[in-house]
């Protein structure tokens, strides 16, 4: 069987990612492990999105355990179903409920790193209005009948939902602009539907609508997004929401109430079938979850539909319908796999210039099992970043042999930061093979 090279800059990217401890953008294919029954729940997810459901998950797992890393699998699988995906962190300043712009600077970041199939990296808002108008056009067209009745047919729906009838309004200000080569109106419609407008009157003046996208209608503009990404032939929106983690730290109690509250709402329309055509993906840490005084379980109307399984439970088993995801560990066997494809990734796909011999891996994560205990394969990430170190000295010293480097390797217990955003990066890595 002929080898499949890694392309260069897929390697470096992995690689250089891994190594700073974060998860890679691309090429996350390669180094996938374990993990197969929390996919194949997260696909069926998938599947009823695009029936026409929702979906709602929480996917909980300690620092380094590789929360970041199984949602962005998710997501490729998702775009690969022809989604549409938005990704973001939360941060002290984006938060899904907020007073001061808060809930308003997530969605714009949501927006921003809005990606499609063919736009996987982000930016992808435009393409998806541009693809709407020229679908309208083509039926319109076809059918004999204007481009504004179409556009009104097919933004029915959403005229009626809360701020719906200005988000179609801004779309026909989009369609208008296209045939008029008017970029600067086109601007102001992207502008508007990524939130950037800051007060109703400028969008008055540049759009003629009355209202603008702000705190309030975080979730709601999210609907309407659903229902429109549908509309322009995608089969639904994948919405990825990490580091949860921020609500915990919030010292308010009304605030991280408040963003309790909001979660709760969007946990029952997704359950209740209020929603169409979206899933929501949130990552956070086991105490975002569990915390009686400060997680989610604070807030008795969330536990109440978070709490385990009891039955799965008393028969040691996993439900994996609950809304809560607790991510399994990896078994040792998955991670001796996972370096194997390290290894792999680092050779560009060539196994004449692997840099170590299989028996360096066993010997490796004995190493790491001596010095940290189970945590190697618990919270995987500084494992990682421990192997891809020693590859490199190998690389540069090829006298150096790796009995010589693994006396000397270093590997750190993952530990939890209280120190804000930027050192409890939740970014991680482990992969997953289905």
């Amino acid at each position: 069987m002929t080898e499949k090279r890694i392309r260069a800059k897929e390697r470096d990217a992995i690689i250089q990612s891994l190594k700073s401890g974060v998860t890679p953008k691309i090429g996350i294919q390669h180094i996938q492990v374990g993990r197969v029954n929390e996919l194949k729940a997260m696909i069926q997810d998938i599947k009823r999105i695009e029936d026409g459901g929702a979906a709602f998950r929480l996917i909980i797992g300690d620092y380094g355990s590789g929360k970041t890393f199984f949602m962005s699998v998710v997501r490729a699988i998702a775009l690969e179903q022809k989604f549409v995906t938005l990704h973001a962190d939360l941060s002290p300043d984006r938060r899904v409920h907020g007073t001061n712009g808060q809930a308003k600077s997530l969605y714009s970041e949501l927006m921003k790193n809005m990606s499609t199939r063919n736009k996987p990296d982000g930016n992808a808002l435009t393409s998806v209005v541009e693809k709407f108008v020229t679908q309208v056009q083509k039926e319109a067209d076809s059918i004999g009948n204007s481009v504004e009745q179409i556009i009104h047919q097919r933004l029915a729906a959403i005229s009626e939902m809360v701020g719906g009838y200005d988000f179609a309004k801004v779309i026909e200000a989009y369609w208008k602009a296209s045939e008029q080569d008017d970029e600067q109106l086109k601007a102001c419609a992207i502008k508007w539907l990524r939130a950037e407008y800051s007060t109703k009157t400028e969008a008055r003046n540049d759009l003629g609508v009355r209202t603008i996208i702000a705190d309030a209608s975080f979730y709601d503009a999210l609907k309407i997004m659903s229902l429109f990404v549908r509309q322009a032939g995608y089969s639904g929106l994948l919405v990825n929401l990490d580091e949860m983690v921020n609500l915990y730290k919030l010292t308010n109690t009304q605030a991280r109430k408040s963003n309790y509250e909001q979660i709760l709402r969007i946990l029952n329309d997704c359950l209740q079938g209020n929603a169409e055509y979206i899933g929501f993906l949130l990552g956070g840490t086991p105490e975002f979850l569990l915390d009686p005084r400060k997680g989610l379980y604070s807030y008795e109307a969330l536990q109440t539909r978070l709490a385990d399984n009891n039955f799965a439970k008393q028969a040691g088993v996993i439900d994996y319908s609950s809304p809560a995801l607790h991510l399994a560990n990896l078994t040792p066997e998955e991670l001796y796999i996972l370096l194997k494809n390290l290894r792999h990734v680092y050779a560009s796909g060539d196994s004449s210039k692997y840099l170590v011999p299989d028996d360096s891996l066993t010997a490796f994560l004995v190493h790491c099992s001596q010095i940290i205990g189970d945590a190697y394969f618990r919270t995987p990430r500084n494992t990682i970043k421990a192997f891809l170190d020693m590859l490199a000295v190998i690389e540069q010293n090829p006298e150096i042999s790796w009995q010589q480097l693994l006396e000397s390797v270093e590997v750190e217990e993952e530990k939890a930061s209280d120190i804000e955003i930027e050192c409890e990066d939740d970014d991680d890595l482990t992969g997953f093979r289905l």
